[in-house]
């Protein structure tokens, strides 16, 4: 199955809506946009709240949590390194592996790929498809590209001096 992420640019809250293969409304991501750290709920078509994904500001990488059901279920982190950005997900012990850079990137559960991300380049704003093997890991993967495509977004920032160009997106609070 494949879900198709566009994210509004130019907006004072960060928004997106998720669409299906067919194109319907799938979830809807809304960020807090004066909180401290970056904070983002995903509700389903019905409006229910069914992912809440958190950032712990105090840490020397960057980490952010996701909760589903009320229950921490993952801690996305990012790893030092130098050669190129590296990303651990803690609670179902997933890795991920690919081009960061490029947001062109997988998820695996051992040696079995759960999703793969791939950033849509010849559109306004960021759009991303992200096609996961099972349904079961639907509301985490989007949750762990949400989590991802922050610390992305904040390296980025701080790489420009911290203003943010073109589009906002959900790294930037917009």
């Amino acid at each position: 199955m494949k879900l198709y992420l566009k994210q509004k640019v130019f907006s004072w809250k960060d928004k997106s809506n998720v669409k299906d293969e067919l194109g319907n409304d799938k979830y809807y991501i809304e960020g807090k946009v004066l909180s401290v750290g970056k904070k983002l709920t995903v509700y389903d078509a019905q409006q229910n709240e069914v992912a809440f994904i958190r950032q712990k500001v105090v840490t020397f990488m960057p980490k952010f949590f996701v909760e589903i059901g009320g229950e921490q279920v993952a801690e996305i982190t990012k790893k030092l390194s130098f050669l190129k950005p590296k990303y651990v997900v803690n609670g179902p012990d997933w890795t991920v592996q690919g081009n960061f850079t490029a947001h062109d990137y997988s998820l695996y559960d051992g040696e079995k790929e759960i999703a793969g991300i791939h950033k849509k380049w010849m559109s306004w704003g960021d759009a991303f498809e992200i096609e996961i093997a099972s349904e079961k890991d639907e509301v985490l993967v989007l949750a762990v590209v949400l989590a991802i495509d922050a610390v992305m977004d904040a390296s980025d920032n701080a790489a420009a001096g911290g203003i943010a160009g073109g589009a906002a997106s959900f790294g930037s609070n917009g």
